[in-house]
């Protein structure tokens, strides 16, 4: 198995529906970094805002996503997506919520499927944010008014645990833990197909897809997209071309899990985005099938060992039994 690759980055959130900017850069930008001539060309962007959009794959350069090191030979055609503007706030919010473990420091929940992270366009209350500050009052500063106390997030429709920051010192721990892969996240899915071997990892870099904007795909050039890296255990294996998988991401990328199991040929079950279907009634299946089971750090201020595990929520937990009462092979 090959090493992981290195120098990991958070991942960033999914981006809102665009509205785009176009521009063809004049032979006078030649030479300067991309944000700065986006700044002269496009009144409407700041550079700052420009550099903002490069790192989240908003921009387009000739047809392809720009790098935020790309510098400008000029004659190039830039597409801009902005996200809709939209007022948002984060508001506390009565929401029930499991607590796994909480301290001064943090508070580490189950996640349910279905609860985005944090507000964002189109999800502006009954966010984990929203009920976190009801619940805890007082979390870190750190990522801003909407993202207060987040450190990582968990996609919409999967569930498992999640740490949240109470103070910025913790927060900042916290960070530094996961930027240098000291973090060990462990997740389980259920998944279309029979793998050859019961280990197996996917390396393929993450990239925004060029036309459907909402998902992610596996690069096609090594100069694209951020590194990705992810090891796969099969659990069970099931009649049906059906198995149960354990991952273990080593870096933190936009849907990676997901990607890296549809590019191998292995999407997971009712995923509606990268898999076969919207959802499988038949296994009482409406969301895809991915849970984060375990989130394993060093606590921020004591400095021990701490290990969290979500309980598997009903869906799946209903699926795996019908699963494995259809006739499981044992590994």
């Amino acid at each position: 198995m090959s090493a992981p690759p290195r120098n990991p980055e958070p991942e960033s959130p999914n981006p809102e529906p665009p509205c785009e900017l176009e521009c063809v850069l004049p032979a006078t930008s030649a030479g300067l970094r991309l944000d700065v001539a986006l700044a002269q060309s496009l009144p409407q962007l700041s550079r700052s805002y420009a550099a903002r959009l490069l790192k989240d794959g908003a921009i387009l350069v000739d047809g392809r996503p720009a790098k935020p090191s790309h510098k400008v030979r000029g004659g190039e055609r830039v597409a801009v997506e902005l996200p809709e503007p939209e007022e948002i706030e984060a508001r506390p919010e009565d929401i029930p919520l499991e607590i796994l473990f909480e301290d001064r420091d943090i508070v580490v929940v189950a996640k349910p499927a279905g609860m985005v992270t944090h507000p964002s366009s189109g999800h502006a209350s009954g966010a984990l944010v929203n009920a976190l500050l009801f619940h805890c009052k007082d979390l870190s500063t750190i990522n801003g008014k909407l993202r207060p106390g987040i450190v990582h997030r968990l996609d919409k429709d999967t569930s498992g645990v999640i740490v949240a920051a109470k103070n910025d010192a913790a927060h900042r721990a916290l960070a530094e833990q996961f930027a240098a892969r000291q973090v060990r996240k462990e997740y389980v899915a259920l998944c279309h197909g029979q793998p050859l071997r019961n280990e197996f990892s996917c390396s393929g870099r993450i990239v925004r897809h060029r036309t459907r904007r909402t998902e992610m795909t596996v690069a096609r050039s090594p100069d694209e997209g951020r590194e990705a890296y992810t090891e796969f255990t099969v659990l069970e294996r099931f009649p049906g071309e059906v198995f149960y998988v354990r991952a273990l991401p080593r870096t933190g990328r936009t849907h990676q899990i997901r990607v890296h199991l549809a590019k191998s040929g292995f999407p997971v079950l009712a995923d509606a985005l990268y898999g076969q279907e919207r959802g499988l009634p038949e296994y009482g299946l409406f969301r895809q099938a991915l849970h984060a089971q375990r989130l394993s750090f060093t606590h921020p201020t004591t400095g021990a060992p701490a290990s969290f595990e979500a309980p598997m929520p009903g869906d799946m937990a209903g699926a795996l039994e019908k699963l494995r009462e259809s006739g499981s092979r044992k590994r």
